[in-house]
């Protein structure tokens, strides 16, 4: 059932650094204006949010902020109460943890509940990690898929990735995947060790902070090339099929 708030603020989704960069570097001056005219945030992780507003130098101080953390298990409840102040008149920030909210993040719950109650939802310029990647990789950008995390343990972990590689043939479609850093190493021996040799795979890490590296060859060259360290680095994969 639709309903329609009559009097609403609008609904901010707020782009944030991928690491600790000056805001400049990867924000337009409108949407740091955007999130600095806002008082009222939901955000993935409270600290990192009030890093990223200090960062970008808000001009209220941050313990007058009303700033709401999303549960790890969001419910309707919750839902309902993080976007009460939008039915109060505020408008209301939404920021994930590195990058874009809502895309490879938490928040599309509310999102969605925004819509449905007629909530006016902006959604604002900044990094997302897998178009970047998906830009520098020369893989497909016409026909893509976003996988989230990959299974941890073997053998679930080398099943998916082969069953991954067989729908990027059969579609011609670039596949793209993360993974917790601490484990990024195992995955990539599992990804060189399962996928075939003419199959692309391309190594994203860093994006947009001054150790990026981004790197795309067949699986059969990159077992010939020195195993990139890549523990402790956030990086997004990307995998097209021969």
């Amino acid at each position: 059932m639709l309903f329609y708030a009559k009097v609403a603020g609008t609904l901010w989704l707020l782009p944030v650094a991928l690491g600790d960069a000056a805001w400049e570097t990867y924000l337009p001056p409108e949407t740091r204006e955007a999130a600095c005219r806002l008082s009222h945030f939901v955000v993935e992780n409270a600290k990192t949010a009030r890093a990223e507003l200090k960062r970008l130098d808000h001009p209220t101080p941050l313990r007058e902020l009303q700033i709401e953390q999303l549960p790890e298990k969001l419910t309707a409840a919750d839902i309902e109460r993080l976007l009460a102040p939008l039915l109060a008149g505020h408008d209301l920030g939404l920021m994930s943890e590195a990058g874009c909210p809502a895309v490879a993040d938490p928040g599309a719950l509310l999102v969605r509940r925004a819509h449905e109650i007629g909530i006016p939802v902006r959604p604002l310029v900044g990094p997302s990690s897998l178009l970047l990647a998906l830009m520098a990789s020369g893989l497909d950008g016409q026909r893509f898929a976003f996988h989230g995390y990959l299974p941890a343990r073997e053998p679930d972990r080398s099943k998916r990735i082969a069953e991954l590689e067989a729908e990027s043939a059969r579609q011609a479609q670039t596949q793209l995947f993360i993974e917790t850093p601490y484990r990024n190493q195992a995955l990539l021996a599992a990804l060189l060790q399962t996928c075939k040799p003419g199959t692309r795979l391309c190594l994203a890490t860093d994006l947009s902070l001054e150790s990026e590296s981004i790197a795309t060859h067949r699986i059969a060259d990159w077992k010939k090339l020195a195993t990139p360290a890549l523990e402790k680095r956030p990086t997004v994969y990307l995998l097209l099929a021969a």
